[in-house]
């Protein structure tokens, strides 16, 4: 691979919506080829690339072994991530198929930790039912209240860049804030943050927020047991991966009570519903469905990351990442590149 001739190169785009477009186009400043397709990356789509040496992928679009292999026979060089999170990437296949795969470690923390907060105070303050009661004249009280956030215990599992900004304004509102983390972050700690044990997260906290990857270890942090050690009438937050959350697990624990409060910007099985209007649709999904009649579940499509400023960083941190893998050289921020 080289950049001489990079105006000749082609970016295939997988599940892309309008603002991908927006973006991409308006920051391709190295001249690159673009095709989009709405349609998600999987062994049935690979099909429409033509000519292409890289393909832009983002959260729910399936990268597999089957996929990759079908990418390594186009001659398929990268695999961009327009995002953080990988867990959707054969890692392993990409490496045995010679291709490159690179993310977008940190485009806007912020972004993430601020909808999480969003999603707290909405939750806690009912701002959503009340702005619907007063457009329909309705002015009673009942119903809509809240607690004190200040002074509160906040749990943070994950305090990477997202946890970290999370775990700041926590602290802005005066609460006691609690982490876990496999490595403890001594800025944090200079802040005022306690890291103690995850279990110590579950009793301890009367909210708890989760902030971070989804693997083999992290799998369902949220389930049966663990909300078992959970206090009465607990908050949950969940903006980094569906799978994190047993969804069966969480139904039985806001049926029984003991979960008092979802928030989710994220659900195991969104790639069947996220970024698509299906407000024509009878949708399948009986647990999604479930948790939308909850009067204390609120439910946002993956919207956390959506900022301009995050959108910005998105498309220039991609761009930069295939450029300098197209040069044969090192990716400036080490955590960009996968394999």
């Amino acid at each position: 691979m080289s950049l001489s001739g990079a105006s000749n190169n082609k970016i295939a785009f997988f599940s892309t919506q309008p603002y991908d477009k927006a973006f991409f186009n308006k920051y391709n400043e190295f001249g690159f080829e673009l095709d989009f397709f709405e349609t998600q990356l999987n062994p049935q789509t690979a099909i429409l690339i033509e000519n292409a040496e890289i393909v832009c992928v983002f959260v729910n679009d399936i990268v597999n072994e089957v996929v990759i292999k079908q990418l390594a026979e186009k001659n398929v060089k990268i695999i961009a991530l327009r995002c953080a999170g990988f867990n959707n990437v054969d890692l392993e296949a990409a490496k045995k198929h010679n291709l490159k795969v690179c993310r977008v470690p940190a485009y806007s923390p912020q972004a993430v930790a601020e909808h999480a907060m969003a999603m707290i105070l909405t939750l806690n303050r009912k701002t959503h039912k009340a702005y619907n009661r007063v457009r329909e004249q309705n002015f009673a009280l009942n119903g809509l209240l809240g607690f004190d956030l200040f002074g509160k215990t906040i749990g943070i599992i994950g305090t990477g860049n997202i946890g970290k900004a999370f775990a700041k304004i926590a602290l802005g509102f005066g609460c006691k804030v609690l982490a876990y983390d496999i490595v403890e972050n001594q800025e944090m700690i200079k802040d005022g943050v306690s890291f103690v044990s995850v279990e110590e997260i579950f009793k301890s906290s009367d909210i708890i927020s989760l902030h971070c990857p989804l693997n083999d270890q992290t799998k369902h942090v949220i389930n049966k047991t663990s909300i078992s050690f959970m206090k009465e009438n607990v908050m949950i937050i969940n903006t980094s991966r569906g799978g994190l959350i047993e969804t069966s697990a969480v139904i039985e624990g806001l049926k029984e009570g003991k979960i008092g409060y979802l928030g989710i910007d994220v659900y195991e099985q969104e790639e069947k519903l996220f970024f698509r209007d299906l407000s024509e649709d009878i949708i399948q999904d009986d647990n999604i469905q479930r948790l939308m009649s909850f009067p204390n579940v609120l439910v946002t499509a993956h919207q956390a990351f959506f900022t301009n400023e995050a959108l910005t960083q998105i498309a220039l941190v991609t761009y930069n990442n295939i450029k300098s893998l197209l040069a044969d050289n090192d990716i400036e921020n080490k955590a960009a590149l996968l394999v």
